[in-house]
């Protein structure tokens, strides 16, 4: 079975407005989930929303990242009161917080993400992780969101470090895909491959646009809003497992085993990886394009204030052993750095990484 899409989508401007009815159809009892204080105000705006449509709303927020403990506790007080429903508003950790918790009680979730920093709301997939922040694992979920709202409204109000973050991870989508599934015959993946390509042309040449002028009847910030929340998951959703992740989310999930006092954007951190990723292509896959890539990306990156090395994220990889420990998780079985067409040992891990933050790269 492949989950490819939510079942509807509504997007633009006064999307929210436009999906009230939906919702009240769907849902009488819905729990709206949250997390942010900078974003408690459109929660409030949903939350009175629902309650003109006579429903019977409540609302909670996470108090760490897309935990078991927050799971937990939210779990009870949607048995405690009876919720029929999850509106997870926020960024990724709240709408994959809300799919898992929605699935885990069989109950419909609706997601309306707050900003384009992630795909999160379209997919049927959740990363779980420590409270601390580490990356534990992925879970599949059985299908997506019931409802997905992308109200242009509500994500103009994010902060452009976010749309910055969603960028790096939704250009993840080519390089990741490109290389773990370009042998495989499926049709289907074919063509989610050729979307990211697509959707990769789409950002390196509206991203920058997007990122630096005003949003209104600014066709590049909406294409590219829509390029990282809406696209990005439907390549997912196509291709399946191999055209989410590779190398570059492995080395995220890596990252993210070192805690740091500075929290940074899941897309941040996937953008060094994908520079590792091209790194390690070159060295392993011998790819000769591999260069050019990276210094194409370095170009964008660098204009949308996007981090370029480990060190960049507040990590000495050269201190209490960060080096190694990035390199054991990145190795561990079952990674996404194994979807690679050649193989990936510790040892190059850590060659490909001292060599970066050294910059005895040439970039």
């Amino acid at each position: 079975m492949q989950s490819i899409s939510p079942e509807t989508i509504l997007r633009g401007n006064n999307a929210w407005d436009k999906a009230l009815p939906q919702i009240s159809k769907l849902t009488k009892c819905p729990l709206i989930l949250g997390r942010g204080i900078n974003t408690q105000h459109l929660r409030n705006k949903i939350f009175r929303d629902l309650q003109n449509f006579k429903l019977n709303v409540s609302s909670t927020n996470l108090q760490f990242d897309c935990c078991y403990e927050d799971i937990s506790r939210i779990k009870k007080i949607i048995l405690k009161n009876n919720h029929d429903s999850v509106i997870a508003a926020g960024g990724g950790k709240v709408l994959d917080s809300g799919k898992y918790i929605a699935e885990c009680l069989n109950i419909p979730c609706i997601t309306v993400p707050l900003s384009a920093s992630t795909c999160a709301g379209w997919t049927a997939l959740s990363n779980i992780y420590t409270k601390n922040g580490q990356f534990i694992k992925d879970v599949v979920l059985s299908s997506c969101p019931k409802i997905l709202v992308y109200d242009h409204d509500f994500i103009h109000t994010a902060p452009p470090r976010t749309l910055a973050s969603g960028i790096a991870d939704a250009l993840a989508k080519w390089y990741e895909s490109s290389i773990t599934s370009s042998t495989i015959e499926d049709g289907l993946v074919q063509q989610a491959i050729q979307i990211s390509r697509v959707l990769r042309d789409q950002l390196l040449i509206d991203g920058e646009k997007a990122f630096k002028t005003e949003f209104k009847n600014n066709t590049s910030w909406q294409n590219t809003i829509e390029a990282c929340g809406l696209t990005a998951g439907l390549v997912g959703g196509i291709g399946g497992e191999k055209c989410r992740t590779a190398a570059a989310h492995a080395i995220h999930n890596a990252i993210t085993q070192i805690i740091t006092p500075n929290k940074f954007f899941h897309g941040e951190i996937v953008g060094v990886g994908l520079l590792l990723q091209l790194k390690l292509e070159e060295m392993k896959n011998n790819n000769k394009l591999a260069d050019q890539s990276i210094k194409q990306l370095l170009i964008l990156m660098k204009e949308l204030n996007l981090p370029t090395n480990i060190a960049q994220l507040g990590i000495n990889v050269f201190e209490n052993n960060n080096l190694q420990k990035i390199a054991d998780f990145t190795c561990r079985d079952k990674s996404e750095i194994h979807f690679l067409p050649f193989e990936i040992h510790k040892q190059d891990i850590v060659k490909v990484i001292a060599n970066f933050e050294k910059q005895k790269v040439k970039i």
